[in-house]
């Protein structure tokens, strides 16, 4: 362990060199961000450990506006590469013909923020994390005989980004991330059937990973059941969707559609996202946070962005109404608005982007019971298996759901497909649980950039909606 007072020294002096190359820097806006990302990762394949490693990464970013220019950008591994790159990044910048590039004004930080662990998995041995893996892998192979495969992923992860500016900021934040993915396949004849169980931690230690057997047997159980479910046949149904899919929805379906940089470049988009418009009934509330929403520990909560501006929760519709947009400094001063910190980065090798954090449905007031009292024959679709959308349109398979007959959640069915319109769809939600849960477990693709998010939602009760099936 290194001495705390050579710490500090260390990063006191790696403060005063990056304040002065910044301030050597002839361009108008400089922003440096320092990564290094220390990690393991695990991975069984049925009972074989497939892979068991650890990872160390350092590098640097940076990005520069010109005078009467746009940005420019460099990437580096060594930070004696610094005062070169900042050379580079602004050549980049007058080269490339632009409109000049406004940008809100936020009050400079100086602050640490280094999460308390309650057990560090930095401590931890490989070998311990591999028997942890290893004892979850066993149990999703003994629950039944019809489980001939299984996939099973640890990764733990801490990203110290350290952020300043020519505003005079300079940011130190450690990012603890804990990944446990367990997938069950069952197999009967030449019908496979997969079932996925995963949880993603942000700012806890390994403590959240221990007793998770309920995950491990859950996969197992519904990758048994779906071999006997039928496919549900294809129609028209009132649909309830359970917290995660509800989640996923609002994510894919509405929570892109709120990220500033593409409203601002779609013309479509901006008249479809007009601030003001009506989406829903007034029972319809949604939401994007980067702060404590619970405990601090969903995957899309830091204490600052990768633009240095403080996480915070943004309204994005109230009672039906749009009112609020997800910001980057950019798209805060292009669209006359204030920035929300949603400018994230993968890590040093990319820009920041306006991106999710932890996008969610508000509570309502209807209780699951009620929800589905008055259904004579719907779907109760639950999970997700992926999805896509297309501006208004949209497209999710769920992994698995249940016929609802007469008011009572029924049998199980598969091969569930949901389609249809984003603002038609909203427009029939008809009934919002007080049933909240988040759904940790979240990656969110764009342009080539993974992030963790969150997703969160109660049940959730949609008229009309084109099922696919058999």
């Amino acid at each position: 362990m290194r001495d705390t007072a050579d710490f500090e020294e260390t990063e006191a002096a790696l403060r005063q060199r990056v304040e002065a190359a910044i301030r050597r820097s002839p361009a108008r806006w400089v922003e440096v961000r320092l990564e290094e990302t220390v990690g393991t990762s695990v991975v069984f394949r049925g009972a074989r450990l497939d892979a068991a490693q650890g990872a160390l990464d350092r590098g640097g970013f940076v990005r520069v506006l010109a005078l009467g220019g746009g940005w420019g950008t460099a990437s580096f591994n060594d930070v004696d590469q610094l005062e070169r790159k900042l050379d580079e990044a602004l050549a980049c910048a007058r080269a490339i013909p632009a409109e000049p590039v406004a940008i809100a004004e936020v009050a400079p930080v100086v602050h640490a923020v280094r999460p308390a662990l309650a057990r560090d998995f930095r401590g931890v041995s490989l070998a311990d994390k591999v028997a942890l893996l290893r004892e979850l892998n066993a149990v999703m192979l003994a629950e039944d005989d019809a489980i001939r495969s299984t996939r099973a992923i640890y990764r733990d992860r801490v990203q110290t980004v350290r952020y300043a500016d020519s505003a005079g900021a300079w940011i130190v934040e450690e990012r603890p991330l804990l990944d446990l993915y367990l997938n069950a396949e069952a197999v009967r004849g030449d019908d496979v059937q997969t079932a996925t169980e995963a949880v993603t931690v942000a700012n806890r230690g390994l403590e959240t990973l221990v007793d998770r057997h309920d995950m491990a047997r859950e996969a197992a159980r519904r990758a048994r059941a779906l071999l006997d479910a039928p496919s549900v046949q294809g129609g028209c149904y009132p649909v309830v969707l359970n917290p995660t899919l509800a989640g996923v929805f609002v994510h894919e379906a509405f929570g892109h559609l709120s990220e500033s940089d593409f409203v601002y470049e779609n013309e479509e988009a901006r008249g479809a996202m007009r601030m003001g418009r009506r989406f829903g009934r007034p029972l319809l509330n949604i939401a994007d946070s980067g702060v404590e929403e619970r405990e601090g520990d969903l995957p899309g909560t830091h204490a600052y962005d990768d633009e240095g501006v403080p996480m915070r929760r943004t309204q994005l519709v109230q009672e039906g109404v749009l009112v609020g947009r997800l910001h980057s400094r950019e798209t805060a001063a292009k669209l006359g608005e204030e920035p929300t910190g949603n400018a994230r980065a993968q890590d040093y090798n990319h820009p920041p982007l306006v991106r999710m954090r932890n996008t969610f449905i508000e509570p309502g007031e209807t209780s699951f019971e009620d929800m589905i009292s008055d259904i004579e024959l719907g779907v109760y679709a639950c999970k997700s298996r992926g999805g896509q959308t297309c501006l208004g349109n949209f497209s999710f398979s769920a992994a698995h759901a249940f016929m609802i007959r007469d008011g009572k959640v029924a049998e199980l069915v598969r091969d569930v497909i949901l389609a249809g319109n984003l603002f038609e769809t909203l427009e029939n939600v008809t009934a919002v649980g007080r049933d909240f849960a988040w759904d940790n477990a979240g990656r969110c693709g764009k342009d080539g950039q993974s992030m963790p998010v969150g997703m969160g939602s109660p049940h959730v009760r949609i008229e009309n909606v084109v099922v696919g099936g058999r």
